[in-house]
């Protein structure tokens, strides 16, 4: 009963986390009206990164930085890089389109695995890459040569850069044991300090303090940062990891809805044939992980019984 009751919690943690993340990518839209894009990146990273320090004190989880060369790289590539592209891809690029764009990033992680980590790539993740990569060329229809051509290339490069933050990640979980929520908390906190630096250099008019503009840094900062990281660990703390990254499937579903329900963002045909390619390749490298990972755990009882 307690197992069930475990697995319950999980799945209404893993809708929250898609409901907040997906819909965030209107919020992140809808805010440019009244603040510049770092302006606004710099804010939601400095308030979430002291937001989760704050939650590291409250837990009496340990405050200390770990592996500071490797963390300030994250912070740099995670929190600045990251934030930066995906927040200037919004300017120009739909809500939906920029969270479909950005979670390309599997595919992206999955070649720098095979390519630096020596993980192997089977069959069906080629299929799934190729699937992806037509899928992408459908979205950004490069033929059209679009005026938001450039926010296109934003949010694959956002995809991109995150990937590259994940293969550090897993370098570094490889030499060295540290905490997640504390390395979260730390290359925010750092990346976060170079966007309130690009912040104050790059000119742009002050923020409009407006309702809305409160409520949407409050989102990101509580809600999109804060609240949801500590969702996804405890999902991860539950769930297998292949189930658990399924979750992450229905982020830009629900922010493609989102755009097109409150923005009138609707994808026109070649658009949504290419989510929808990208969409498939995404549930089925979800399903292989998840098949890899039980049956690795399924091997590991058996030659413990033995």
């Amino acid at each position: 009963m307690n197992r069930d009751r475990s697995l319950i919690l999980a799945g209404g943690a893993m809708l929250l986390v898609s409901l907040i993340w997906g819909y965030n990518y209107v919020v992140m839209k809808r805010v440019m009206q009244y603040v510049a894009p770092f302006d606004f990146s710099a804010l939601r990273t400095l308030i979430g990164a002291l937001s989760l320090f704050a939650v590291l004190a409250l837990r009496r989880r340990s405050l200390r930085l770990v592996a500071p060369g490797t963390t300030l790289w994250l912070g740099l590539l995670q929190t600045a890089a990251f934030t930066a592209l995906l927040q200037c891809a919004l300017v120009g690029g739909g809500a939906g389109k920029t969270a479909v764009l950005v979670y390309t990033m599997p595919f992206w992680l999955m070649a720098m695995a095979w390519m630096f980590l020596g993980e192997r790539m089977r069959g069906v993740q080629w299929l799934a890459n190729a699937l992806a990569l037509a899928g992408l060329v459908l979205v950004l229809e490069p033929w059209r040569m679009r005026g938001d051509v450039i926010s296109a290339a934003l949010g694959v490069s956002a995809g991109l850069v995150w990937a590259i933050s994940a293969v550090l990640v897993k370098r570094l979980r490889a030499k060295v044991q540290v905490d997640l929520l504390s390395l979260t908390a730390w290359q925010m906190l750092l990346g976060s300090l170079v966007l309130c630096v690009l912040a104050w250099v790059l000119p742009s008019e002050p923020p409009r303090i407006t309702p809305y503009f409160v409520g949407a840094l409050a989102y990101n900062a509580l809600f999109a940062t804060a609240l949801a990281w500590l969702l996804w660990l405890f999902i991860l703390d539950r769930l297998p990891a292949g189930l658990a990254g399924l979750s992450s499937l229905a982020v830009p579903a629900v922010g493609v809805l989102s755009g097109w329900v409150e923005l009138g963002e609707r994808p026109d045909t070649m658009e949504s044939l290419g989510m929808v390619c990208i969409a498939a390749a995404l549930v089925g490298v979800s399903v292989v992980a998840m098949r890899g990972r039980n049956a690795v755990a399924a091997r590991t009882k058996s030659g413990a019984r033995g």
